[in-house]
């Protein structure tokens, strides 16, 4: 694959090949020496991985921009490579015309993913931006749906056949959930969750 990906690269008139590497290690080298506008990566490499790789060019602000060509299409991975400094993760399934296309891209500075990778990023970045979901006991929700209605403890307890000792406790379990210690600020504390309308 290595050998057809440079065939096309110098196939490729607005292209120009400057350099290839047999792993991590001779690519930073050569991403140092020769200072390319666009490089393209593996993520798995052998010496060094390209996750290194393009940490060390962020780290030394290189001028390069890197693009990882992997058989590893997994969202976290092409989320978290993004988040190193690279500026495009194609799959390895791409046509090397569309590799040579993603070069050109990337050389002109735009961020180029192969549209398998799109909906997955977006999907990452849904889950990573979410705020973190309580897990709260179907009773607990009850009590806490309760006390923002401003019913009281012995009234939740009439409300819902507890004992004054039994709301309590799953109160307790509420401030200790939410981080908070007293009923207005569990409400409050809710409410900026999710976890109250």
């Amino acid at each position: 694959m290595r050998e057809g990906l440079l065939r096309a690269v110098a196939d490729r008139p607005q292209l120009e090949l400057v350099g290839s590497a047999g792993n991590g290690r001779e690519a930073l080298d050569a991403i140092r020496e020769l200072r390319p506008d666009v490089a393209l990566l593996d993520v798995k490499m052998p010496e060094l991985d390209g996750m290194a790789v393009v940490r060390a060019v962020s780290r030394e602000e290189l001028p390069t921009r890197v693009v990882f060509l992997s058989a590893y299409v997994d969202s976290a991975v092409a989320y978290r490579a993004l988040a190193e400094g690279a500026v495009g993760f194609l799959s390895k399934e791409a046509s090397s015309e569309a590799v040579c296309d993603a070069i050109a891209a990337a050389g002109r500075g735009e961020t180029v993913l192969s549209p398998e990778v799109q909906s997955g990023i977006a999907d990452e970045i849904r889950l990573r931006s979410a705020p973190e979901r309580l897990s709260l006991s179907a009773r607990e929700s009850e009590v806490l749906a309760l006390i923002a209605q401003g019913l009281s403890a012995p009234d939740i307890g009439k409300r819902l056949h507890l004992s004054p000792a039994t709301v309590k406790g799953h109160l307790q379990s509420l401030y200790e959930k939410l981080g908070v210690s007293e009923r207005a600020a569990a409400v409050a504390e809710a409410m900026r969750r999710g976890l109250l309308e």
